[in-house]
């Protein structure tokens, strides 16, 4: 079975100045304040979520 590529997101930057929909993204990843980071799979709905704040986030791959 292959196993499912996963991507660490770390919050760089503060939400407070951004539209409701980016801070609610954020809150979908389970994203809480800066430098928070959490380990998502990658799936289509993820790629779409960190297209939508690729500016507020870092993103890594995870082996």
């Amino acid at each position: 079975m292959k196993s499912a590529m996963r991507v660490r997101v770390t919050q760089v930057r503060s939400s407070i100045d951004c539209p409701r929909r980016q801070k609610e993204t954020l809150r979908a990843l389970g994203l809480r304040r800066r430098m928070h980071a959490v380990e998502k799979e990658v799936n289509p709905a993820i790629i779409g979520m960190l297209r939508k704040v690729s500016h507020l986030v870092k993103i890594e791959l995870v082996s």
